[in-house]
């Protein structure tokens, strides 16, 4: 009997997490936009805003290996009002940071297993924030490619 085996490369695990976890954001009321660099340009792999104005940011991680060489996710943090890793299943959930959110992703949605903890984002870069974020979804709706927040 022939044993097919399939590997998953990083890209489709990356690929693949990132969109279950649009597809959770947007079951969850927000507004998602993937790839956004930020004002200190770092690039966000999810940015989304609520229908309440909250931002919250989501960085995906596709393996162990990937989460060991980018230890940068306090970066994020002065962008938004939320931060949560999103993981495959697979994923040794054990080497994560306590203080983010966690969400497990596939390509058909996902899971909160812990809630992002709030802390509210300073007036005046909210409003900064989410009008970057307005014009960058702006843009990429009118098929303007673009990235970055201008803020």
């Amino acid at each position: 009997m022939d044993v097919t085996v399939v590997t998953i490369t990083r890209p489709e695990i990356t690929a693949s997490v990132t969109r279950g976890a649009a597809r959770l954001l947007v079951d969850l009321g927000y507004a998602p936009l993937a790839e956004v660099t930020l004002p200190n340009g770092r690039r966000a792999d999810l940015m989304a805003l609520s229908p309440r104005g909250e931002i919250a940011i989501v960085e995906v991680k596709s393996g162990l290996e990937d989460y060991r060489v980018d230890r940068k996710w306090h970066e994020y943090l002065p962008y938004c009002d939320r931060f949560a890793f999103a993981v495959a299943p697979e994923f040794p959930q054990e080497i994560l940071p306590l203080e983010p959110g966690l969400i497990v992703c596939d390509g058909f949605g996902g899971a909160v297993l812990r809630e992002a903890p709030s802390s509210a984002l300073a007036p005046a870069r909210r409003k900064a924030l989410t009008i970057a974020f307005a014009r960058l979804a702006a843009m990429r709706a009118a098929g303007v490619a673009i990235t970055d927040l201008a803020v």
